[in-house]
């Protein structure tokens, strides 16, 4: 995500109040809040709510300076003004109390570093004509109080407009508004820090001032003041309009293509044209049980479709959800899923030991094997126990033995909450705080383990996970003891005597917790349309929006109504118009890369890739340790070598799980296809397919046909098929030769690796 973070310089300029350029404040929002927006010399100034919110605006409190873990020269302040007792000390009391001078406040050395008086690494960040200056001076000169009488709490900040729509170039302004618990309103806007998601698309200035790129898109723009955070969406439209019926002859199969429709057409933005079935057949292939058709389920397909063109009754206009039907039913999409979810549960052979690792994952594809609808997939896991030789799904608690790593992993699996940043300081572009990343890892506390513990290298020892009826999790600032308390919402209550994971797992999936549900529709989205709605697909928060947020909902709507069955999902999914679209794009659609106007490119996954070279040459793998003809996605541990597997992508076991994948092409992939012997191997292979091809009494034409048949899931053109025709006939006795030359082509060429 390319980020803008804004934070100001004070000048002269820069007052507490909103620049001319801004939209006028209401009225109703002054006769609000008197007290608050009176001069700074008549009313008594707090540390929280008038000194903090500068320590933030200018940066003072951020990574980069004072708010990093050891401070800056000696001076620390909390991470983003999280703790406000903490700052309050250290700007007060720290430094032996050389920070303030109540006698002459403007000879305050936090003064005076600040606006550049005496040398500061910082430089300069206000000016002492500006009226953060003034806020400062007249705080010092009040005895620099940390609360005033009846202080009231800040509970929630918005924005007076949530949605601009812009052309490119044009310019608009954002307000801030901050409410507090006694009823009051402050305009904030130029004490507020802004980050454009996509600063290309739009660009954000230090008190809020949008000016929309020269390109059509769309971003989300954050803006935080005092840990409170808002969130606004930005849209620049193609600025040549489309034709009124440009929607016309386009089918709306679902309510999927009723919510892309309504946001291609606010921004624009003509749909490509729909995939040919050739291109369609291959995409639910490789989508759906990751791999490739064989020529003779291409010809049934195509004439398949080709009698549905022809026919008029309605029965025959529904081949391609048969089709998808069909698919989900065959071992395979067992393997393909499976193998997706072991990405993100795979533990380190070397750390939990090779036999726990093969448990784990033989359970993993049980619960695709039999149906296990999603909610209660993540309930097993969620309240696992017993012997990792006996139950593979207890290897989690063998792997992840701290109740703070098993909140993070299973916040972002299941939850799509990032919980990482909680641990040390408050989340800096989410709401949660240190209390609430340990009252969530409680949940884990009482964990109890038998057997021979971890012993990386070899840990092969037997280890029983069992709920132990004992232990806790303090707050690491206060001390505090915490009980298990849910993230967000009603529920997760704890009974006397019970496994508090039982209850975290009831809270998880219940229907009112709709991140549950949104994050496994993202990731299933994100597998078969080629980006999630949201990017990362396991980052769901305010300043991370959906693309389309409505039809998020609705999709997580579908998937719990559903009884949360990952195949309906699918179903629906592949039943639109939008998963149906060319990847080719048009005129308006070249620069989307958000809304589904076109199917977005992608490379196969690696085991997908690996047995379609397989399937294509004829040749099985061989995998150490596993049966000959093995399927790479029936692989159950990364320690089994693969050079080709590594190099397309698959996750190193010894990182951090959730492992991710990288989805670019590189170099070196490339070269490898071109020179990589155990390919070469396997084209040339006495018992493969060129080999039997050239043996075959087919015409050239016919060898050609299989080929693109086998590996591009289509019959070649006219003009491939006249090339490869006079290639082979002209080879005369090396016909064999000439064959594999065109294997190799085949593939090497993008349309084999990329999924149109």
């Amino acid at each position: 995500m390319a980020c803008g973070l804004v934070t100001p310089a004070w000048s002269a300029d820069s007052a507490v109040a909103v620049p001319e350029a801004a939209v006028s404040e209401p009225p109703a929002v002054v006769e609000a809040a008197p007290a608050l927006v009176a001069p700074v010399e008549n009313r008594p100034l707090s540390f929280e709510l008038d000194v903090q919110p500068i320590l933030a605006a200018t940066g003072c409190n951020t990574g980069p300076c004072h708010g990093k873990q050891r401070g800056q020269n000696g001076f620390q302040l909390s991470l983003l003004g999280f703790d406000s007792d903490f700052d309050h000390d250290a700007v007060v009391r720290g430094g032996r109390g050389r920070r303030i001078f109540p006698a002459a406040p403007d000879q305050s050395l936090l003064l005076l570093k600040a606006a550049a008086v005496l040398p500061h690494g910082g430089g300069k960040r206000i000016d002492v004509d500006s009226e953060p200056y003034r806020i400062l001076v007249e705080w010092i000169r009040q005895g620099a109080l940390r609360r005033i009488d009846n202080e009231p709490a800040l509970e929630r900040v918005e924005l007076t407009q949530d949605k601009f729509v812009l052309s490119p170039g044009q310019q608009d302004q954002m307000q801030v508004l901050a409410h507090y618990s006694d009823g009051s309103t402050r305009q904030v806007t130029p004490l507020t820090t802004y980050m454009a998601n996509e600063s290309t698309v739009v660009a954000v200035d230090a008190v809020g001032q949008l000016t929309a790129g020269t390109l059509p898109g769309e971003t989300a723009v954050m803006a935080r003041y005092m840990n409170h955070i808002c969130v606004a969406d930005v849209v620049i439209p193609q600025s040549q309009p489309l034709a009124e019926d440009a929607f016309a002859g386009l089918s709306q199969n679902n309510f999927i293509d009723e919510q892309i429709d309504a946001k291609l057409k606010e921004l624009a933005i003509q749909p490509s044209a729909p995939a040919s079935d050739e291109v369609f057949l291959r995409r639910i292939f490789t989508d759906l049980i990751g791999r490739l058709p064989n020529p003779d389920e291409v010809r049934e397909f195509l004439d398949v479709a080709a009698k549905s063109r022809s026919s008029e009754s309605a029965s025959s206009s529904d081949y391609r959800q048969q089709w998808v039907d069909r698919l989900l039913d065959r071992p395979e999409y067992v393997d393909h899923w499976s193998n997706q979810w072991a990405d993100l549960l795979r533990p380190n052979p070397y750390r939990v030991g090779i036999k726990a690792v093969l448990n784990y994952d033989n359970w993993i594809r049980d619960q695709f094997r039999e149906g296990v609808s999603y909610d209660e997939f993540a309930r097993r896991l969620v309240t696992a126990k017993g012997s990792t030789w006996q139950n593979g799904v207890a290897t989690l608690y063998r792997d992840r033995r701290d109740p703070e790593e098993i909140a993070t992993m299973i916040s972002q699996l299941f939850l799509g909450i990032r919980l990482d940043c909680a641990k040390c300081h408050h989340h800096p572009f989410e709401k949660w705080s240190q209390k609430d990343f340990y009252s969530f890892a409680a949940y884990f506390s009482q964990i109890g383990r038998k057997g021979t513990g971890l012993s990386p290298p070899i840990s092969g020892g037997e280890e029983i996970v069992f709920f132990s009826g004992s232990g806790s999790v303090k707050h690491p600032v206060t001390g505090e003891t915490l009980s298990p308390t849910p993230l967000f919402g009603e529920g997760g209550t704890v009974a006397e005597g019970q496994d508090p994971r039982e209850a975290l797992a009831q809270w998880m999936t219940s229907p009112e917790n709709d991140y549950f549900a949104k994050v496994q529709v993202n990731r299933v989205w994100a597998a078969l349309m080629g980006r999630g709605m949201v990017e990362p697909v396991d980052d769901l928060r305010s300043t991370n929006p959906p693309t389309h947020p409505q039809l998020l909902d609705a999709l997580a709507k579908h998937f719990q109504e559903s009884g949360y069955d990952t195949r309906q999902l699918i179903r629906t999914i592949t039943a639109s118009r939008a998963y149906a679209t060319s990847s080719d794009p048009n005129e308006s659609n070249v620069g989307d890369r958000l809304n589904y106007s076109r199917h977005y490119r992608k490379p196969l996954r690696a085991e997908t890739l690996l047995d379609a070279i397989a399937d294509v040459t004829e040749t099985p793998s061989s995998f150490g340790g596993m049966p000959t003809g093995t399927r790479a996605t029936q692989v159950w541990t990364h320690r089994v070598d693969s050079l080709f597997l590594d190099t397309f992508g698959r996750p190193d076991e010894n990182q951090d799980p959730p492992c991710e994948r990288i989805p670019d092409m590189t170099v070196t992939q490339s070269l490898h296809l071109m020179n990589d012997r155990e390919i070469d191997s396997r084209i040339r292979k006495e018992d493969g397919r060129a080999a039997r091809l050239a043996k075959s009494e087919f015409s050239a034409e016919q060898v050609a046909e299989e080929i693109y048949l086998a590996a591009y899931s289509r019959f070649p053109t006219a003009e491939e098929l006249a090339y490869a025709s006079t290639l082979i006939n002209s080879a005369g006795d090396q016909r064999r030769a000439a064959i594999e030359d065109l294997m190799w082509a085949v593939i090497n060429s993008p349309e084999f690796s990329i999924q149109n």
